[in-house]
C-alpha cells in the first residue's frame, strides 16, 4: 500500500489497528491481574497509574447509578504540553467498537417492528450479498457467522462502498461454517449494516441516538477526520509507520469505520445508552451467549458478558482505535461504567490496569 499523505497513513493506521476488535483486555480474562496490582486502589487511584506510571495522555471515567446520577473522574490532560485538563464525561471520543452493541441494538428493533428475524437467512433480506452462504441474522450479531475479515484487505487510499468492502472479504478463506464457531469479524457489522438498509446511519440516528437521549452522539460525515466539539488529543504510533514513534492522530477517517466502529460519543451518552436500552432487547443481547475467545468470556449480540473481581456480571464492550481505548458496560442493577484513554494500551500490565479502572466502577 502507498502511504502518499497524512490522510492515507492514518488510514492505514486505523487498518492496522483492527479498528476495534477487541483492543485491551476485559475483567473475565484479567480480574486476577487487576486485583493483585495493589490492595483495591480507588477508581482515582487506578486512574492515576495510568497517566502517571503508564504514560497515557488522559484518562476519564464515568459511572451512572441506578437513579440517573453520575460521578465523572478524570486524570491526566486533553493535550500534551498544555497543562490542560484531562476532559469530562460530556466530552466527546471515538467509541471505535462500541458502535457494535449500538449497532445491534438498532437491528433489534426492526426484529421486533417485524421487518427482520433472527434465525432468517441474511440472503432472505439482501439476496445474492453473501454469494450463497446460509449466515443468519443472529450468526452475525454473534461473530458466529464465520465471514472473514475485511478490514485488512482494503486499500484504504480509496476504502470503498460496504458492498465493494464485502466483496474483498468474500474472497478470503472463511473462519469457519455459519454457527460453528465465536470469531470476532468487523464483517459480520459491515453487514448488518446493510441489513438496517441504504442509509444505516440514519435509522441507528432516528431509531436509537435519539430516542435514548443520546445527543452528543453522530455519525461522521464521509471525509470528516476531526471530532466535533469538546475533545481530548489522541496519541499513540501509527502501525503504518512503527518507526515513527508517538503522534497526535486525533485526526481520522471516521466515516470509513462504518457500522463496525464509526459512531463518535460520550462517556454520558455510552451510559444513558446502557441503562435505556428496553428491558426486552438486553434480555435478546444476552440471552444464549456462546463462549468466546479472549479476551472475552461469552458473548451474545453485540456485548460480552465478563465477572469483575468482586463477582458481579457485567455486559459490555471495548474498542480500540489508534490513539484512543474505551470500556463501557452495566451491571444487572443497572448501573453502568465507561473509561477511556488517549494513548496506546500497548502492554499487558497497561491493559491490567485500564480493566482495574473499569472494574473498580462496578467493585
Amino acid at each position: 500500500m502507498k502511504n502518499t499523505s497524512l490522510v492515507t497513513r492514518l488510514l492505514a493506521a486505523a487498518t492496522a489497528a483492527v479498528v476495534i476488535a477487541g483492543a485491551v483486555a476485559l475483567p473475565a480474562a484479567a480480574a486476577t491481574a487487576a486485583t493483585t496490582v495493589t490492595a483495591k486502589p480507588s477508581v482515582q487511584e487506578n486512574l492515576d497509574r495510568l497517566t502517571r506510571a503508564d504514560g497515557f495522555a488522559g484518562a476519564v471515567l464515568q459511572v451512572r447509578d441506578a437513579r440517573g446520577r453520575s460521578r465523572t473522574y478524570t486524570s491526566g490532560t486533553a493535550a500534551r504540553g498544555t497543562g490542560r485538563p484531562m476532559v469530562g464525561g460530556e466530552a466527546r471520543m471515538r467509541a471505535a467498537s462500541m458502535t457494535k452493541p449500538v449497532v445491534a441494538a438498532a437491528v433489534l428493533d426492526q426484529v421486533a417492528r417485524g421487518r427482520l428475524d433472527l434465525d432468517e437467512k441474511v440472503e432472505t433480506y439482501l439476496p445474492g450479498v453473501l454469494g450463497g452462504r446460509a449466515v443468519t441474522v443472529r450468526q452475525l450479531l454473534q461473530h458466529t457467522s464465520g465471514l472473514p475479515e475485511y478490514l485488512d484487505a482494503i486499500d484504504w487510499t480509496r476504502p470503498g462502498t460496504p458492498e465493494e468492502q464485502l466483496k474483498l472479504a468474500l474472497a478470503k478463506e472463511p473462519l469457519g461454517e455459519p454457527g460453528e464457531r465465536w470469531s470476532y469479524s468487523n464483517t459480520n457489522y459491515l453487514v448488518a449494516g446493510m441489513l438496517l438498509g441504504d442509509d444505516f446511519r440514519k435509522v441507528v440516528e432516528s431509531r436509537i441516538l435519539r430516542p435514548y437521549g443520546m445527543k452528543r452522539t453522530y455519525w461522521p460525515a464521509e471525509g470528516e477526520l476531526t471530532i466535533r466539539g469538546r475533545h481530548a488529543r489522541n496519541y499513540g504510533v501509527s502501525p503504518a509507520d512503527p518507526k515513527g514513534g508517538v503522534a497526535d492522530i486525533t485526526e481520522l477517517p471516521g466515516h470509513a469505520f462504518g457500522a463496525a466502529g464509526g459512531l463518535v460519543s460520550t462517556p454520558a451518552d455510552l451510559n444513558v445508552f446502557w441503562q435505556r436500552l428496553p428491558a426486552s432487547t438486553l434480555k435478546t443481547m444476552t440471552a444464549g451467549a456462546v463462549p468466546a475467545d479472549a479476551p472475552y468470556g461469552h458473548y451474545g449480540l453485540g456485548v460480552a458478558r465478563v465477572t469483575t473481581s468482586c463477582g458481579r456480571t457485567v455486559w459490555m464492550h471495548d474498542g480500540g482505535l489508534p490513539g484512543v481505548s474505551v470500556l463501557s458496560g452495566r451491571d444487572a442493577a443497572g448501573r453502568a461504567a465507561t473509561v477511556y484513554v488517549t494513548g496506546a494500551a500497548d502492554t499487558p500490565a497497561k491493559n491490567a490496569h485500564l480493566v482495574a479502572a473499569f472494574d473498580s466502577a462496578f467493585c
